[in-house]
């Protein structure tokens, strides 16, 4: 018996170890895990940097207080600045409270300038922001919300790719847009980089903030460093998580001059956020995955890996309805239900989960290699013809 609650339908298999790409169970089997903890391992299960990390760091000092100066975050808050748009960095635990975060510095940001009932934040509907009670409103998926009434105000909706209804939306009372530059678990939606401009042209024109929550595919995930990046747009706001603790917990709110004035002391808070241990890891991992070269190896990469998803597309096209996706934060939509074909890719040794719209998610580690990538195709191809 489990004492566990039942909230996770949880695959009947369990790791032991997990080395670069592979993850192996506790009976002796390899599995090549291109899940990697939904977009968490960037750098694939125990790199050795991050190894080398986290025993120094553990040796010296694990957690303190935000009441005190903690040296390894403002290194890291320094890179991230340097790196991006972002003239201010607030530390988290995670991408759902990253986005809670988010939220409260728009509106705070409009409350401080004395405009307290700008505070409403449009989201495209059934989008993802997390499992809190606020990133589930945001997200405005009924499924998500389900039982977990009152309603959190102050989310207003918009349909994704309905570009007429936007504008309408937006109130008197709106503060923000929030998207997600490539919708992860909606489907692996990309938004179109002439959406993003147009957006930020809507936000400039009304005085309303751009939030863009690259929690899952920021930190490299698509190529650049921030998906949004390809676009030349500069957002106001931006959560992050995931890919920047390597799979160590981390989140963050990157965010401009303007917003950050309202940020005063006390207006928020996070026990675990920026701690010594967190924020060593989070510095190995900027240090390798902000270098040029490494995200140059990631967009090659990703350019074959979907040449040659494509070519399976096309020799299944009964199985196959798209290809989708940017970087190494990858969909294959199938005509029917994936949940088959998940399991079938499993049961040959290759990890993937789902998302929305019948799409198999696949997120490799960042440093894939080639040879990898091969293997996963030939299994792709070999569960296409067994379900063909």
């Amino acid at each position: 018996m489990s004492y566990l609650t039942k909230n996770y339908n949880r695959k009947k298999i369990s790791f032991k170890r997990g080395k670069g790409s592979f993850l192996y169970s506790v009976d002796g089997k390899k599995y090549l895990d291109f899940v990697q903890g939904i977009a968490v391992n960037s750098l694939g299960h125990a790199h050795p940097k991050l190894v080398k990390t986290i025993n120094a760091q553990s040796k010296k000092l694990w957690h303190v207080s935000n009441a005190f100066v903690i040296p390894e975050g403002e290194k890291l808050a320094k890179k991230l600045a340097k790196k991006t748009f972002a003239d201010y960095v607030m530390f988290q635990n995670s991408g759902a409270e990253a986005t809670e975060a988010a939220i409260k510095v728009a509106r705070r940001y409009f409350y401080s300038i004395g405009k307290p009932k700008k505070n409403r934040i449009l989201c495209v509907k059934n989008s993802f922001h997390g499992r809190t009670l606020a990133a589930i409103y945001a997200s405005g998926s009924k499924k998500m919300t389900e039982g977990f009434g009152p309603k959190v105000g102050g989310f207003d909706h918009f349909e994704f790719g309905d570009h007429k209804s936007i504008q309408k939306k937006i109130t008197k009372n709106t503060a923000a847009i929030m998207v997600e530059t490539i919708m992860g678990e909606g489907g692996i939606k990309v938004i179109p980089d002439w959406c993003l401009k147009g957006l930020r042209k809507i936000c400039d024109k009304k005085n309303i903030l751009l939030i863009l929550d690259e929690v899952q595919c920021g930190v490299g995930r698509s190529g650049d460093f921030f998906a949004f990046e390809k676009s030349k747009v500069k957002p106001d706001i931006v959560p992050i998580a995931k890919g920047i603790g390597g799979g160590f917990p981390i989140g963050a709110v990157l965010m401009n001059k303007k917003v950050a004035v309202g940020m005063t002391a006390g207006t928020h808070g996070s026990t675990f956020g920026g701690n010594p241990l967190a924020m060593a890891v989070g510095n190995s991992v900027m240090d390798i995955i902000a270098n040029k070269k490494f995200l140059k190896h990631v967009k090659s990469i990703s350019k074959y890996f979907l040449e040659n998803l494509n070519k399976i597309k096309e020799k299944y096209p009964g199985v196959i309805k798209e290809i989708r996706g940017r970087g190494l934060l990858i969909g294959i939509q199938l005509h029917t239900d994936q949940v088959n074909f998940i399991k079938k890719l499993m049961d040959n040794k290759l990890l993937t989960i789902r998302a929305a719209e019948n799409v198999v998610r696949i997120l490799p580690p960042l440093n894939v290699k080639k040879n990898e990538i091969d293997q996963a195709l030939r299994l792709i191809k070999k569960v296409c013809t067994e379900v063909n």
